[in-house]
């Protein structure tokens, strides 16, 4: 039975991934959208102001030569491009990307079915939930703000890691480690999960927002999708909301570890080198937020901060676990 469940759950996630893909596509065609739709409304007002500046001079000639000039205003755009068009590509990429997280949470399912314990006990099914998370709190976000534009981002995100995790993680099932046989692991690793995936959605908004910021000052960035996505400081807004919720359940990962670390080996705190990135990682948040709100830190420099905070936590998944010797180094099995 243990065989027939993995062999689904690989069935899930490599059709996950295939579909996937195909939201990855319609993401980016949506985006190639948004700039068409841009041009044409460029276009259109420049269009506009050329006859309102005609209807002016023709009214300003007429009142010269004592004749009365009866003028209609003319539309500010054409017609068809003042329509918006549909965006049936954004829709059919979220269905692709609800229909790919169902088959990927399936696959998480399966794994932790066939292992009979929760599916987060080395890389590979680490990957496999903590990518399913970033998915789920993107389409769970769309019902307090639209941030469908970071569609190509988070589904990129999810592929590629998908991609690495079961190319290069992949492990069979085996049994628990004695240290990892606690209910600390359901809470401890969930949580940590679960903030991995606002933290991933605060990169890629802050992302934006530095080339929203450089659109916004006039530098050379001619990406015309971008007239369509709302202001930087909005973006930097959102990308601090999402922080600090991510940074309440990374404080939380924390203390869970030090709790959790004092059952299994007798102390808190022992500077082992994953003890001490996840430290690093909690110092970096904190001091993001502890900049925008006391010291004015906006715009370029809190945006760099949240994408090192999201970076520190990558570091921390690959190299610390693959090159760094430890108590966690079970993690990398």
């Amino acid at each position: 039975m243990t065989e027939t469940f993995v062999s689904y759950s690989l069935i899930a996630v490599y059709s996950a991934m295939a579909i996937y893909t195909f939201a990855f596509v319609m993401f980016a065609v949506d985006l190639a959208r948004r700039s068409a739709e841009s041009s044409e409304a460029s276009a259109a007002g420049a269009t506009g102001l050329a006859s309102a500046s005609a209807q002016q001079a023709a009214v300003l000639q007429a009142a010269g030569s004592g004749r009365t000039a009866t003028l209609t205003a003319g539309p500010a755009s054409t017609g068809d491009a003042a329509v918006a068009h549909s965006p049936k590509s954004l829709r059919i990429a979220m269905a692709l990307t609800v229909i790919a997280w169902v088959l990927h949470v399936s696959a998480v399912i399966f794994r932790g079915a066939a292992a009979g314990r929760v599916p987060w006990a080395n890389m590979f099914e680490f990957t496999l939930t903590a990518t399913a998370l970033i998915v789920g709190v993107f389409l769970l976000v769309q019902f307090w703000q639209d941030l469908r534009f970071l569609g190509s981002f988070i589904t990129g995100f999810a592929l590629l890691a998908l991609g690495v995790g079961t190319s290069s993680f992949y492990v069979d099932v085996v049994p628990l480690p004695p240290a990892l046989q606690s209910a600390w692991l359901v809470i401890h690793v969930f949580v940590a999960s679960l903030s991995t995936g606002f933290f991933a959605l605060a990169a890629g908004l802050s992302i934006v927002q530095l080339m929203q910021s450089r659109r916004e000052a006039g530098k050379a960035l001619k990406l015309r999708f971008l007239d369509t996505l709302p202001a930087a400081d909005r973006l930097e807004t959102l990308a601090y909301r999402l922080t600090v919720v991510g940074f309440v359940m990374w404080t939380f990962t924390l203390i869970a570890g030090a709790v959790w670390a004092e059952r299994a080996w007798g102390r808190y705190w022992g500077w082992d080198t994953k003890e001490v990135w996840t430290f690093i990682i909690w110092t970096i948040y904190a001091g993001y937020i502890h900049a925008r709100a006391t010291r004015g830190w906006r715009g370029s420099r809190s945006a760099w901060l949240a994408i090192v905070g999201f970076a520190a936590i990558i570091f921390n998944f690959t190299v610390v676990n693959l090159f760094f010797k430890g108590l966690h180094s079970y993690s990398g099995l």
